[in-house]
């Protein structure tokens, strides 16, 4: 068999379509998580924290000298992804809550039994008497 019959039996099996299809409703997701974030969540924990920028805090391993620029640690940075982080883990987490939740309760629901199970009791029924 050939490297390219390999490759277009490996390209178009079901599974790799299906991850392709996750990895682009993966991205999407991403964006809105991202949204959700930065527009809805970061505004008014940004009032109530009173709009403190992590980003701005820095540690200065050597001054700026004529012409060269200072050299920081920007631990800062790094503590504003880590809260970042954490918001959009617990977002997510909640979303994915109330998905499940909603799961849960569909599949409480009972269904109705097939057609043909009713007829049998029907015909049980009837014999019975």
């Amino acid at each position: 068999m050939g490297m390219i019959t390999e490759f277009k039996q490996f390209a178009i099996k079901g599974n790799m379509i299906d991850m392709a299809v996750g990895i682009v409703i993966g991205a999407a997701f991403g964006k809105i998580v991202s949204s959700l974030v930065a527009d809805i969540i970061m505004p008014p924990l940004g009032l109530l924290i009173g709009g403190v920028d992590f980003s701005a805090l820095v540690y200065v391993l050597k001054e700026a000298t004529n012409g060269t620029e200072a050299v920081t640690l920007d631990y800062g940075v790094f503590i504003q992804h880590v809260v970042d982080f954490v918001i959009v883990a617990f977002a997510i987490f909640v979303v994915v809550k109330l998905i499940n939740s909603a799961k849960k309760k569909e599949e409480a629901k009972p269904s109705a039994p097939p057609r043909d199970v009713v007829l049998l009791e029907e015909i049980r029924d009837l014999l019975k008497k």
